[in-house]
């Protein structure tokens, strides 16, 4: 079972294989170049590392982590200005994905240390471009940008971070650099499950009924603006203190998960077009019952076992369990009428053209829970750790 490994890639190369195109501001070209501008070497940064995996005293800033350089032609290096902090930062200080995500890093890193460590965490940037390598056409020194880093790679608690030229995109302008930074990782995480997986668009996506479980989060805030900027009705399942929010950003009913069973109060719904299922566990079980039978309606979950697998299994049993698992979930809803899909965060900057675009004509706006200072990661770890989000938590860098 490919498909983690297959996706991953496809984010990386996602303008090669035409997943989602440059917009046409993204287009402009940048001042051509005839060196390459590299970080000058020896210089040192402070960034927030991991030296093993383990609970929240794991975390150390390290006033001396040598500054990021461009490895390839194709990389900028990137000012932090502000940082989000996501659930996969929280699992990942634990250890979760180490197995497979240590074949996809550096490997001149892994080589001359022999591990991940140390071992910088964080997904989201919004900052500025300092420095580009050869091939890199879109930007130049000077661009507000921002990103989503792939797993795999050193993280954005840091004041520099080197990212592919392919995973960034120009910053809405609409947006301050700690608002943006809270939208790349779940925005393209949603935007994978939605529009990649689940093959809703701004073209058919009108009338169709859409449910999403676990609506307060990052994930389900950016997926009920999208889907309700395409034109679908949106039903949200989150805690009644969260209800006024989802509404606000557009939800046309809202379910209480705490005053009974969601299966129950969902019996009186008209079947659904498409689930997205922030939840997982027993939610699985019920939720594609209420899809719309032999219509090509479609349920996709964000919550699948491929990287604890691998952790527990190793590689190969590991991806072997996984194929069977989600080859058998799949032809067993196909034989009751409906479609089953994993779905997985994919970093592209040409999507986040496009997201760009939904933000500056208003049709998305960041929900931001708590902002922390740079000096206090441990303690926006905590406040990620404890769940029951409200949006995002973002760290300010600059």
């Amino acid at each position: 079972m490919m498909g983690f490994l297959k996706i991953a890639v496809l984010g990386r190369n996602a303008r090669a294989a035409g997943l989602c195109g440059r917009s046409k501001a993204a287009r402009r070209p940048a001042v051509v170049r005839t060196i390459s501008t590299t970080s000058p070497k020896g210089t040192v940064m402070p960034a927030w590392v991991i030296d093993k995996y383990g609970k929240n005293e794991v975390l150390r800033l390290n006033q001396n982590m040598m500054l990021p350089v461009i490895n390839y032609p194709n990389e900028v290096i990137i000012k932090v200005h502000a940082a989000g902090v996501n659930p996969i930062d929280v699992n990942m200080r634990s250890g979760y994905g180490a197995t497979a995500l240590n074949m996809k890093r550096d490997p001149l890193h892994m080589k001359m240390r022999g591990e991940e460590f140390p071992l910088t965490l964080g997904r989201d940037v919004s900052g500025v471009v300092m420095e580009c390598g050869l091939d890199v056409k879109y930007f130049k020194p000077g661009d507000e940008v921002w990103a989503a880093v792939p797993p795999w790679k050193q993280g954005t608690f840091s004041e520099f971070v080197v990212v592919s030229g392919n995973e960034v995109s120009h910053k809405p302008g609409s947006l301050t650099h700690t608002q943006a930074a809270s939208l790349p990782y779940v925005a393209l995480t949603a935007w994978s499950a939605i529009n990649r997986i689940g093959g809703l668009n701004d073209k058919n996506c009108k009338g169709k009924r859409v449910l999403i479980l676990g609506a307060s989060g990052g994930v389900g805030t950016f997926a009920i603006q999208v889907v309700k900027a395409w034109g679908a009705h949106v039903t949200a399942v989150c805690s009644q203190d969260a209800s006024d929010l989802v509404r606000k950003l557009g939800a046309d009913d809202v379910i209480d998960y705490k005053s009974g069973e969601v299966e129950g109060q969902l019996k009186t719904s008209k079947p659904f077009d498409f689930i997205l299922d922030n939840v997982g566990g027993s939610t699985e079980k019920w939720a594609p019952g209420f899809l719309k039978k032999w219509s090509g309606a479609t349920y996709v979950t964000l919550v699948t076992p491929f990287l604890l697998n691998m952790d527990r299994l190793g590689i190969a049993d590991g991806m072997l369990q996984t194929g069977v698992t989600v080859g058998s979930k799949a032809l067993k809803h196909f034989w009751q009428g409906v479609h089953y899909r994993w779905a997985f965060f994919m970093a592209s900057g040409p999507c986040l053209d496009q997201i760009a675009e939904l933000v500056d004509s208003g049709k998305i706006q960041p929900v931001i829970e708590q902002t922390f200072p740079f000096s206090k990661v441990p303690e926006a770890f905590l406040k990620v750790e404890g769940g029951h989000a409200r949006g995002k938590t973002v760290i300010n860098v600059v």
